[in-house]
């Protein structure tokens, strides 16, 4: 009975996650940065008393703007977190998501002005602003840029993480692929290339989570860049029935249901038009025939 129970539910999620996988990790659907805050959240919680966040920080009633800053309100604790361990009292932080590109030698630049103008505004000493860029991938020309141009020195001092010295500001640039998922699980899973192990950690522990973190656009970032990985996740020969409860849990059957509505309507809307469309071709020709037709007959009478 259990066995049949275990699979009608691996047959569901199966049918739901192929409808989920329009997702895929180029849909623009995909809310990357406030998954990013969630994931942030959940990496310095040990901090949350000493740490204050805020995203999407305005610099001026422009466009001119800082995806997260992150205030030091303890000056005297100690931050021990790796991707904190350069944090002073104001922390500037550029997240690019795993379809959103790298930071260029431009980005580089726009966000270290925005430090600067960020120190102005909050008569903040600019010895006590750190800037951190968080990728998913390693900046070559950026790392180039800063060894050979600025004459900074760029060196992995934890995996995935490369501290920049030699400015006035401490920098930091943040390879989230390369990040121990030991010591950061939240931001390397926040990826479109997860694999079926991490899926299956990240969903037993995003159950734990559900009832005492926010975490729905984190999950549901996950959901929409990695449905196939899920999907085969759920394949995998043996796997306990209680992965399976556990995806129901956190909603990500749910999710994949719902997003299969949405598809299966969007493609017989598309199929619908197609025909439509290619009816309306059908009559504009037969429109044409007869108006010829009534031409030549016009011409001979």
């Amino acid at each position: 009975m259990g066995k049949n129970k275990n699979k009608a539910a691996e047959a569901e999620a199966d049918a739901v996650a192929k409808a989920g996988e329009e997702g895929g990790k180029d849909s623009p659907y995909i809310q990357w940065h406030p998954a990013f805050i969630e994931a942030l959240q959940l990496e310095l919680k040990d901090y949350k008393d000493v740490l204050e966040l805020y995203p999407e920080v305005q610099l001026t009633t422009g466009p001119l703007k800082i995806d997260c800053v992150v205030v030091k309100k303890t000056s005297g604790v100690k931050i021990k977190k790796n991707i904190a361990a350069i944090f002073k009292t104001w922390n500037l932080i550029e997240y690019k998501s795993p379809s959103g590109g790298y930071v260029s030698i431009e980005n580089f630049y726009k966000v270290y002005g925005y430090a600067c103008f960020y120190a102005h505004l909050n008569k903040a000493p600019i010895t006590d602003l750190t800037i951190t860029f968080i990728e998913s991938r390693y900046p070559r020309k950026l790392v180039s840029h800063l060894k050979n141009v600025r004459k900074f020195t760029v060196a992995e001092t934890s995996k995935g993480i490369y501290t920049v010295s030699g400015d006035i500001i401490p920098m930091q640039i943040i390879i989230s692929r390369k990040l121990s998922v030991d010591d950061n699980l939240w931001l390397k899973s926040l990826s479109d290339r997860l694999d079926s192990s991490e899926v299956m950690r990240i969903g037993a522990i995003l159950a734990k989570q559900a009832k005492t973190a926010n975490i729905n656009a984190y999950r549901n970032a996950v959901v929409r860049a990695n449905g196939k990985v899920i999907q085969e996740a759920l394949e995998m020969t043996g796997v306990p029935k209680s992965y399976v409860e556990t995806f129901k849990k956190i909603g990500w059957i749910d999710k994949w249901r719902a997003e299969g509505k949405a598809l299966g309507k969007k493609q017989a809307d598309k199929k619908w038009q197609t025909v439509v469309t290619k009816k309306d071709a059908q009559i504009a020709k037969k429109d044409a025939e007869i108006a010829r037709l009534r031409e030549q007959l016009f011409l001979k009478i």
